[in-house]
């Protein structure tokens, strides 16, 4: 029995390690073939039998069918393929340019199971020009003192004329058009600076200055225009003679772009005076359009058909994209849609019978049936840099609000910060807030770096936007009541109302979540299952075969490899795989890799036990994209935390977001596993997974509450974590009254403790801080000085926790208002 224990103890870890070095096909058949020797051969060739012979005639006819190529493909491959290729649900057209377009980047490492954590830190991340940092600090700030929320969105529903005039001298339209066509030429780094700074004032002036400069004509124009309609367009679009928009989304198809029902057919038209031309005659319904109520030129995407074979034999040319004049006949625009009373101009547009040249077509006539390619190659604008750099900037700016308000707002007698169940919603807020910019910061890099990161933009959209909605819900818990009354002083309303916008714009975070970010990541970022589909693609039979063989059978070395190295990790807790060695604490990163591994596991699990099915299995996409996530953000935070000379000071903050986002990742991991529909399989690769238990628990309480210190007391840390945001110094401006008000609580701290015998003595309702400075002062506790400190504090309180309050008969109904007279 011993022997037999022995044996299959010897067998498991030589597999192991074969499995764990990616061992050749030749290293498996002579390890395979010298365990059998070992278990069955005869000690003499007298004790030789037959059945010796046949199990090495079975074991050396496997070997040669497997190491001999032309005998491997006609026996193994070919079948696999076939039941692959079947397997497979088909790929619609706009399916396939989604998975080709943009780049690979950091989740290639992540899907890896092995990141190169030495190429991340080595990463230079972009900093700012000294144009770049002159326009923050200049026509930026300047456009935030011009601006009054609560005036455009009670009063003019829009940003004034002057605010409107302003942007277009500025060329705040024209920030990623070059300087050669007369633009700002700014990185994006410094785009998503400006958005930040413009999304912490107002959602309605970030809205309207980010829309031209992610996913919209100059943007597509820039990448596949013609030089005659660069030449034109952009110079106008960066002075806001041109104002854009760009209309894609339809009523009936949403965010399936292949049922989208606006067509376009190519005839003979007249064009102004034009007679007899070649073009495309258009109709359309469009709704949810950004900037189309004042646009003068429209982008439009509809399906285009060549029905009489002008442009060739195709009848069905698909996806295209025109830039057509909205004063074009036919073309109707100028009504408005109310979104949730933020009221950046938005609107449908509607177009009957409009007749265009095939010059409208951006990139002309060569480019017709290549619109959805080229949307999906733009799309990195607005999911990586402006909704990231909106959903920071709100959340620094809330950030802001409740650490100053939860020093001034007192709660029987003492600051609400600190009461410990504030101070954890104060720490959560904050390190929600660090981690976000960490991961606006990164994915703003790689774009500035060449990269068109497809997957990380729908994860760092979905993830940014979705934490923004976090902390501003505990924002406004911090803030209570006076967070629910509109008006000038309530700093939190129009945060509170811009989230679901930031969720909604450039598909759902439902569908971003269940969809695309492992659905399409695992078919991009995977070192062989993109190339295995490729293969199938292939006309010519061999290359198909040849191509697959190479793919698939790599593939399986590398599930093996992911397999080993995920016990190995699981195991030894993660100590077993070397850090970076720039990096001074390897812990946080061995745990990553050992989530990664986890990660690239789950994913082999998904793709070879569910594979067509994977498409419809959103619950289990949603949680692989909640994973992949985490790793991300970890990823972000440890980055910036090394780029910045991993300071004692922020450690706290490092601390807190990498247990939050490697908790965030298990329980992904955990749900998964729970919810595969093949349980005894699940049950193995958790003990491959976990094979000690769940080793990671959400942040401590310590944690949090070491966090909320950094928000409520004045620090280099507290101006760093919100730094980039716009701080009014206006003395009649709520939010520097709520900043002054701070600054004078934080520095009477000392002071108020010597009233607390006196608060303490006297426990009757009418008893307040006034009558306790008097006794103060009588008692010689306090001087005349410290005393006048202490009433300017109180009165600087008073005046930063007023709610606005109107006349009875202002949003009242007209029945109240004859009741009222």
């Amino acid at each position: 029995m011993n022997e037999i224990f022995f044996n299959i103890g010897i067998s498991v870890t030589l597999f192991f390690l074969l499995a764990l070095f990616a061992a050749s096909s030749t290293g498996w058949s002579v390890a395979v073939g010298g365990l059998l020797a070992w278990f069955f051969w005869p000690d003499s060739m007298a004790q030789l039998t037959i059945t010796h012979l046949l199990i090495g005639l079975i074991y050396l006819t496997i070997v040669a069918v497997i190491c001999y190529d032309p005998w491997r493909k006609k026996v193994i491959t070919t079948p696999i393929l076939e039941n692959f290729a079947k397997a497979l649900p088909p790929l619609s057209h706009t399916e396939q340019e989604a998975l080709e377009a943009g780049t690979v980047w950091w989740d290639r490492e992540l899907f890896s199971g092995h990141p190169n954590w030495e190429h991340l830190l080595k990463l230079p991340l972009p900093t700012l020009t000294s144009a770049e940092q002159a326009f923050l600090d200049g026509p930026v700030e300047k456009l935030c003192t011009m601006i009054d929320d609560w005036e455009i969105t009670e009063l003019h529903h829009d940003l004034p004329i002057v605010v409107w005039n302003y942007l277009k001298d500025q060329r705040f339209f024209g920030m990623i058009i070059p300087k050669s066509y007369g633009g700002l030429g700014f990185s994006a780094t410094a785009h998503s600076a400006v958005v930040q700074k413009v999304a912490s004032c107002s959602a309605t002036a970030a809205v309207t200055v980010m829309v031209p400069n992610s996913l919209g004509p100059a943007e597509l124009l820039l990448h596949y225009g013609t030089e005659t309609q660069k030449n034109y367009y952009l110079p106008r679009l960066a002075t806001g003679e041109e104002i854009p928009c760009f209309a894609l989304t339809s009523p009936q198809a949403g965010s399936d772009a292949g049922s989208m029902p606006d067509v376009g057919v190519v005839c003979r038209g007249d064009y102004q005076d034009q007679k007899n031309i070649l073009g495309i005659r258009l109709n359309w319904n469009k709704r949810y359009i950004t900037l189309a109520p004042v646009a003068t030129v429209l982008g439009l995407a509809f399906q285009l058909r060549d029905p009489d074979h002008w442009l060739g034999t195709q009848e069905e040319i698909g996806i295209t994209l025109a830039l057509i004049p909205v004063h074009t006949p036919g073309v109707r625009i100028g009504r408005r849609h109310n979104p949730l009373n933020v009221p950046f101009q938005n609107g449908p547009t509607q177009g009957h019978q409009v007749f265009i040249p095939l010059e409208m077509v951006i990139g002309g006539p060569d480019r017709v049936g290549q619109g959805w390619r080229m949307l999906m190659n733009c799309l990195s604008e607005g999911r990586a840099i402006s909704l990231p750099a909106l959903s920071t900037g709100a959340s620094k700016k809330a950030s802001r609000v409740i650490g100053n308000y939860a020093m001034v707002r007192r709660q029987f007698k003492l600051p609400i910060g600190r009461f410990e169940g504030v101070r954890e919603v104060l720490g959560r807020v904050t390190g929600q807030t660090w981690l976000m910019d960490a991961t606006r910061r990164l994915t703003v890099a790689a774009v500035d770096l060449g990269e068109k990161p497809s997957v990380i933009s729908a994860l760092t959209k979905y993830q940014l936007t979705e934490r923004m909605r976090s902390v501003v819900n505990d924002a406004m818990d911090v803030v209570g009541g006076a967070g629910i009354c509109l008006g000038p002083k309530n700093l939190l309303a129009g945060l509170y109302q811009s989230i679901p916008i930031g969720i909604t714009v450039e598909g759902a975070n439902i569908l971003t979540r269940t969809l695309i970010v492992f659905g399409q990541g695992a078919i991009r970022a995977h070192p062989y299952l993109l190339k295995e589909l490729q293969a199938l693609e292939k006309k010519d039979p061999k290359k198909r075969v040849d191509e697959f063989d190479t793919a698939f059978f790599g593939h399986v070395k590398f599930a093996l490899q992911v397999a080993a190295r995920t016990c190995v990790l699981g195991l030894s807790g993660g100590r077993l795989v070397a850090g970076p060695k720039t990096a001074k604490d390897p812990y946080y990163f061995r745990q990553l890799s050992r989530m990664s591994a986890i990660f690239a596991l789950l994913s082999e699990l998904s793709l070879a036990f569910l594979q067509g099915n994977l498409k419809r299995k959103e619950s289990i996409s949603g949680r692989m994209a909640d994973l992949l996530s985490n790793l991300y953000l970890a990823s972000a935070a440890l980055k910036t935390f090394h780029d910045r000379g991993s300071p004692k000071a922020e450690q706290p903050l490092l601390d807190w977001t990498l247990h939050h986002t490697l908790y965030g990742a298990q329980e992904a991991a955990r749900g998964v596993l729970a919810n595969f529909p093949y349980p005894l399989i699940a049950k193995l690769v958790r003990f491959l997974a976990f094979p000690l238990g769940y080793p990671h628990a959400p942040p401590s309480d310590k944690m949090t509450h070491a966090l909320a210190d950094l928000l409520l007391q004045p620090s280099a840390v507290r101006d760093q974590l919100t730094s980039g945001i716009f701080i009014p110094t206006a003395a009649t401006d709520p939010m520097a009254q709520l900043e002054k008000a701070w600054r004078m609580s934080v520095e009477s701290e000392a002071l108020e403790r010597k009233l607390k015998p006196f608060l303490s003595q006297n426990s009757h309702p009418s008893f307040d801080t006034r009558e306790a400075i008097k006794q103060a002062v009588a008692t010689e506790t306090i001087t005349q000085l410290e005393a006048q400190q202490l009433r300017q504090a109180e009165s600087l309180r008073n005046e930063a926790i007023e709610v606005n309050d109107f006349p009875f008969y202002i949003h009242t109904s007209p029945a109240s208002r004859i009741i009222a007279a």
